[in-house]
Parts: structure tokens; sequence; C-alpha cells
């Protein structure tokens, strides 16, 4: 087999080296990250080691999914290598090395990756909850099931008593809204639930449906 004289040319979704492997999109978004992009570069026998062609940012709006997010960087990069492939040939751009010191990684993702840590910030869990979507998604028990949770970071009025990690809470000004406590004394406003086996619901029909009370907690 013959052997492109220019070597073979590889579009990666991100900034290398940052995020190397098999998941860049997903692991930017659920690591807070407010920038990526793509990178287009030769191939070496490492995992995305090869020297640099060229790169695009753009930045990660706040509430970007992963499949949002993927949309937008497979259009960035189809027009990327489309250019680096035409400069590359008239000799307008060199490859650089990667330097390996900044490097990161993006393994692939396991279904462990999803299950929520309520010690965390609610802002970190809703970073977890963008980047792991639609798998595998942000899971909790509840009842001693599986529980596919979906939220976002947002102010509690005045709770009366101290409150812990997973720990169900009512809006005190709205009884039809519940959040979960999580760390650094933040909150996440629950909007959709789904046990496992059973459809997609608001956080109120889960509400009614599991008659919560605030000693409820998710683990």
């Amino acid at each position: 087999m013959s052997i492109p004289p220019l070597g073979w040319i590889n579009v990666h979704a991100s900034l290398l080296p940052r995020f190397r492997g098999a998941a860049p999109i997903h692991w930017a978004i659920a690591r807070g990250e407010q920038r990526t992009g793509v990178t287009t570069m030769q191939l070496d026998a490492g995992m995305d080691t090869g020297p640099i062609l060229e790169q695009l940012a753009l930045q990660i709006t706040a509430d970007e999914t992963t499949p949002e997010l993927s949309a937008r960087l497979s259009q960035a990069g189809a027009e990327l290598i489309v250019q680096s492939l035409l400069r590359l040939y008239r000799g307008e751009i060199s490859p650089v090395a990667q330097n390996s010191i900044d490097a990161s990684y993006a393994p692939i993702l396991k279904k462990e990756d999803g299950r929520i840590d309520w010690n965390c910030s609610a802002r970190v869990i809703f970073d977890r909850m963008r980047g792991f979507t639609p798998w595998p998604g942000a899971y909790t028990s509840f009842r001693e099931q599986n529980c596919q949770i979906w939220g976002r970071p947002d102010l509690v009025g005045s709770i009366a008593a101290p409150v812990s990690a997973g720990q169900l809470l009512q809006s005190p000004d709205s009884p039809g809204i519940w959040y979960v406590a999580c760390g650094e004394g933040s909150f996440l406003r629950l909007e959709f639930l789904q046990l496992q086996g059973r459809k997609r619901i608001t956080a109120q029909e889960f509400a009614n449906g599991a008659r919560l009370s605030p000693s409820d907690r998710f683990l």
C-alpha cells in the first residue's frame, strides 16, 4: 500500500493536546470548559499525538449539551479539514509538534460516569448532565431504584433547617417546585425525572406520584 506523501490527516474535536481520546466533546462539557474547538493533524503511532496543522476555537455556551456542540464542531471540522488539506498541499502550513506537558485525556464513557455525586456543586452536576447527554445521562438512587435526573442550578429561598447533600427540598415560595441540596451550599432545581423502567415525567408529577417529603433524599 502506498503512503500519502503528506501523511495521513485527521480532524479531532478538541484543541489538542487538550482532551485526547475517544470522547473529547463529552468531557470538555462535563469538566466545565468554556472553550473548545477542532484540530487538524497528521497521524502518528500515538493516540491523538500527531503534529498539528491548524486549529479553530469555539466557545461552549452555558447550557449547551453534547449533541448540540457536536453539531457545531462537525460543521467547523468539515470546513477546517478542507482548508488544511489545500494549504498543506500548497506548502502554506507546516506541522507543529504537540506539547505533551499540556495534554489532558477524554476516555471512553462508562455507565458509572453518569452517577451523580451530590457532594459536588450544582454547577458541576449540571455540567456533567450536559456532557453526558444522551448517554450515560445523570442518574442517582431513589428508594433503591436508579433514577435519571434533569435539572439546573438555581437559588432557593430561606431554608429554616440544616440540609445535607442529596436531600430533597420543597420550594418555600412555590410548593410545586423541588430542589436537591448539593455541595458548597448550592441547589439543583429538578425539571424531569425517570425511574428505571418508567417514562420521563416532570418534577411535579414525580413529587405527586412518589409523595415526596423533605425526609426523602437521593443517594
